[in-house]
């Protein structure tokens, strides 16, 4: 074998590896998937094509900017566009959906072909569009786990952009953000990672595709690591090609691999791919055409980035750098901002021989065909009815909510502080920095007990940050909300000041803080010792949503889940992310969460608002939670039927008879679970006054089940009162005094041996025949003096520090005017009889009222949130927020009926279904007949489902303004609201079944 000479051995070896070079592209150009609208025939395409102009054909590559906020003037002038030029497409920006729409019909409906319509919507048209969904940003997004959510978050929001006639979204971002500087791309990049950049991106554009809606890869080649912004300036781009090819790139192949229907070129100088000084890459064909198109062999739409960014305008005038980007290789010249000379100058280029017409019409051709794709040969206007209620529809809500929990990162979990534990010896409070306004966090964090609020101004001064560092300092927690920070990057640490870094750094030294911040995460290097906190939670943004759920992750409705998706410093690092646990405590959802439709629970509403329409309540608070989530929670109506002041999530309620549940019985179950109480014991047991008294020997079992042979009730109010209606001297007072110190409502004072004379009574009342059911007040009045025998406690001190203070229910409070202002307490009735007055913060009950307010039968008063808290306690057979509150499985026990077989129903202290089955029973007909829970005089109602994990409250004020309006009665509109849960459900199950 003859040996080769060098150099020919050198033209081998070069064409060799070109050869290879070459093969290699090939290979990997076959793995791509080619867009879909180039996959099959047009016949819509190639007649449209046929019916245009030479200068129709070259305005289908123009996109115009239009705002649907400005005046008829901009509307006038885009029309004056879309008819006399033809342009190929729009782009929208700031504005409102049903302005928008209205102005998409109108410049459709004048345009010869079907104009494409796109828009910036990377987390959702609320990017552009007031009124619309916000999803998380996409940085945010890079912190979750679970890609799935992402693919559906893509194609919910293309369901909206198509509800909108949008047929393009400029998303996802794929740049890979590795600058911490950087003013551009920053919070809109899922992350640092390539394969998690690329991960999502693909799920990002699946959903939208696979939905009917164009997704488009933003910035190539890549603008993660710069630190100009391309709207005011070039950034110029020192990277190697293998760089570029290894990291900047990555994420963009992976798309290509899935078929990507659009791409947009970015506005920087990359010199390594394009040495030209001040030419920006949307305007280099060895960008855009030769890497792009050829060595990378994308066949999508490529689209330009704005043309009137900084980053190509300052250079080039209007018309001329739209020729210089169609020439470098674009499809689509977004923001021409003056479409008859970009056309003037395209013929000018055609002339030149600078680019063919046949070259031109390639590109019309694969617009038209991606317009086929999108369904414009079947063009309908958008309806607006109901159009922002669509965009705004529950199923997006709820993945809204998924995203953002799935996203939350917790950073720092000194101790195991997260979820909160022991709320009854903590002292909490809630510090929003950068806010003068109670936030949204803070308001979630109320939800779940005693929080105080306190403001910090991001330019708090010394004295200031002095004096609230000692305002705080006798707190055993301290949740900081930081608030109002910058969103990009710049000189000023995202607004981060001096003076809060240095106050926050004290308060982390000096007690156990909970920070959460609500910004751009690369902020979170701007504070200095912030891990050292006992918690750090990265929130990402700050929207209502995020605050909510940061709330819940905080005392446990939900778990952390999250992952650091960027190096932010040192201390906080790419994947970093600890867990928690969901369901410590009541979490706050939608019905979507459990498969059931938040449109099926709108008979709630209806229901509730029948009843305020025939003046049955004034009206109401409705709770339903499902699996410790609650998923509707709503107040309807005003305080009184005079309509001044609405009722509020917030506002209390008197409970009535749902105190009997909600105290006696909770200290019972309790005492029963320490071995305290035993109800096969009687009266005379625990309670001496008893003795020697036809009480003495009554059993406990049957007192609680109402068998125990009590009169039902006793009218003590009308021994108070003289024949000529005035009371007697040894009775009330209208001014307080030692001898008239309790109060029984407004200028009304009892005397203070006056609880005696009615114990007394009570022992002396008859008993009848044991076994037979009455519903009776009396053993309950005398429960608070046995709880105070056996644990030689005050009884209301006893409940709060053993039952509510655990539970967080800092709203379950006897005589709610000591500590609420009035406007916050609800009215009841106007008692003519006893009182004489409007009651409003003291008791309904007439019985109640003589001992002050407080009772074992009536007298506590709540909120519709705090008594679902002890409803869970329930559900939970008596454990809640980590803690057993009631030992041994006493509430299961004290829930099930006792006495089924003798026809008696209840069970222990708690009703249960009298009729199941039965609408016009006392519960839902579809309620099992394990639920259990009670009712009260007032118009309350809460209720228990075990076997459903289902909590149910109803409060209202149906006696107000007489006890005489039964009308709440006879549209049973309690029980009917609590049908409605079963309805959905069942609703749920058919729609499960039928697909």
């Amino acid at each position: 074998m003859r040996i080769l000479n060098k150099s020919l051995q050198a033209v081998l070896l070069t064409v060799l590896l070109t050869a290879l070079s070459v093969s290699s592209l090939l290979a990997q150009q076959e793995e791509y998937k080619r867009p879909i609208f180039l996959t099959q025939e047009s016949d819509w395409a190639d007649s449209v094509f046929n019916t245009m102009t030479e200068e129709e054909r070259i305005a289908q590559l123009i996109m115009i900017p239009v705002y649907s906020n400005k005046d008829q003037v901009h509307i006038d002038s885009i029309s004056n566009l879309v008819k006399e030029y033809k342009v190929g497409g729009l782009i929208f920006f700031q504005g409102g959906p049903v302005r928008q729409a209205h102005m998409t019909n109108c410049f459709q409906e004048e345009s010869k072909i079907p104009l494409m319509i796109t828009i910036d919507a990377e987390w959702g048209l609320a990017m552009r569009l007031d009124s619309t969904m916000r999803f998380p940003y996409q940085m945010s997004l890079g912190g979750i786990e679970d890609d799935e959510l992402i693919y559906e978050m893509g194609r919910e929001i293309a369901r909206h952009s198509k509800r909108m006639g949008i047929h393009v979204n400029f998303a996802p971002v794929v740049d890979i953000n590795n600058n911490a500087n950087n003013p551009v791309i920053g919070f809109r990049s899922f992350g640092e990672d390539k394969e998690n950049v690329a991960r999502k991106g693909i799920a990002y554009m699946k959903g939208m595709q696979d939905e009917g809606i164009l997704a488009n890869a933003k910035h190539f080649p890549g603008h993660g690591d710069t630190n100009v912004d391309s709207h005011y300036g070039l950034p110029v781009i020192h990277f190697s090609k293998h760089r570029l090819t290894d990291l900047e790139l990555y994420p963009f192949r992976e798309l290509f691999k899935e078929g990507l229907g659009s791409i947009m070129v970015a506005h920087m100088s990359i010199p390594t791919l394009d040495p030209t000084e001040n030419l920006a890459s949307t305007l280099s064909k060895p960008i855009v055409t030769d890497l792009l198109k050829e060595e990378m062999g994308y066949e999508g739409l490529v689209f330009t980035d704005a043309l009137n960014m900084q980053g190509v305008a300052k250079y080039y005038e209007p018309g001329v750098v739209d020729v210089k980007a169609l020439l470098a290789g674009n499809d689509m010249l977004l923001n021409t901002m003056d479409v008859r000379n970009t056309i003037k100058e395209v013929k000018k280029a055609i002339e030149n021989g600078e680019i063919s017409m046949e070259e031109i019409d390639r590109r019309v051709m694969k617009v038209l065909k991606a317009k086929d794709w999108l369904g414009m040969d079947q063009m309908k206007p958008i309806e607006t009815e109901n159009l922002v209620k669509d965009l705004n529809n529950p199923e997006a809500e709820f993945l809204n909510r998924k995203l953002t929990e799935a996203s939350l990162t917790l950073l720092r979990n000194k101790d195991d502080i997260l979820p909160l534990k022991n709320l009854g010896q903590q002292k909490i409070a809630a510090l929003a920095i950068g806010t003068e306004n109670t936030t949204p966090f803070q308001k979630g964090l109320e939800r779940y007990g005693k929080v105080d609020k306190f403001f910090l101004s991001a330019n708090a001064g010394l004295e200031e940050i002095a004096e609230m560092k000692k305002r705080l300092s006798d707190y055993t927690t301290v949740l900081v909300g930081v608030h109002k920070l910058q969103l990009k990057a710049g000189g000023s640490n995202f607004g981060v000041t001096s003076n809060v870094n240095l106050f926050l750094k004290g308060l982390i030294e000096q007690q156990p803080t909970v920070v959460s911040v609500f910004g751009n995460v690369y902020s979170l290097e701007k504070f200095e010792g912030l891990h050292e906190a006992h918690a750090v939670i990265a929130a990402y943004q700050e929207t209502d949503m995020a605050q909510d759920v940061a709330s819940q992750l905080i005392f446990g409705g939900v778990g952390a889940k999250g992952k650091l998706p960027v190096n932010v410093s040192s201390h906080f690092k790419i994947g970093d992310g600890l867990k928690t646990e969901s369901g410590f405590r009541m979490g706050y959802s939608s019905p979507e969460e459990f498969g059931l439709a938040s449109r099926d629970f709108e008979k709630i509403d209806d229901l509730v608002h029948e009843a305020i329409e025939q003046k049955a309540t004034p009206g109401a608070q409705v709770l339903v939670a499902k699996e410790g989530k609650v998923i509707y929670h709503k107040a309807f109506g005003n305080h009184t039927y005079d309509e001044e002041q609405e009722v509020q999530l917030d506002d209390l309620y008197d409970l009535a008879s749902l105190t009997k549940i909600s105290t006696a019985l909770a200290a019972f179950m309790k005492l029963r679970g320490e071995g305290k109480f035993d109800e096969n014991q009687t009266l005379g047991t625990y309670l001496p006054m008893a003795e020697g008294t036809n009480k003495e020997n009554l059993v406990y079992a049957d007192i609680l089940t109402h068998q125990a042979g009590l009169q039902a009730w006793i009218p003590f109010w009308k021994q108070t009162v003289r024949k000529s209606g005035k009371f007697k001297w040894f009775t009330f007072k209208s001014d307080s005094s030692r001898r008239f110190p309790v109060k029984s409502a407004d200028n009304l004072y009892i005397h203070r041996n006056y609880a005696k004379k009615i114990y007394k009574e009570i022992m002396n009342s008859p008993v009848s025949e044991k076994g037979k059911y009455v519903y009776s007040d009396l053993s309950f009045i005398l429960a608070p003096k046995v709880v105070e025998n056996i644990t030689g406690q005050e009884f209301t001190a006893y409940l709060e520090e053993n039952i509510f203070a655990p539970i967080g229910a800092e709203h379950l409070i006897f005589n709610p005017y000591k500590t609420y202002p009035l406007d916050r307490i609800v009215a009841t009735e106007y008692d003519s009889l006893f009182r004489k007055q409007l009651l409003k913060g003291t008791i309904h009950d007439e019985g109640a009222a003589m001992f002050g307010g407080v009772s074992g039968h009536a007298g506590l008063f709540g909120t519709s949130n705090d008594l679902a808290k002890l409803l869970h306690l329930y559900l939970n057979d008596g454990h809640y927020g980590g803690e057993e509150i009631i030992k041994n499985n006493v509430v299961s026990q004290y829930s099930k009926c006792v006495n089924c077989e003798e026809g008696n129903y209840r069970a222990m202290g708690f009703d249960r279904p009298n009729r199941p089955g039965d609408p016009k029973g006392n519960t839902a007909a579809s309620a099992p007949e394990t639920s259990f829970g009670h009712t009260g005089f007032t118009g309350t109602y809460g209720w228990v489902d075990p076997e459903n994990q289902i909590v149910y409250v109803f409060l209202s004020n149906r006696v107000h303004p007489t006890r005489e309006n039964t009308q709440l009665y006879k549209l049973n509109t309690r029980t009917n609201v609590y049908q409605v849960i079963y309805e959905a459900m069942e609703n749920a199950a058919k729609q499960k079944a039928s697909n």
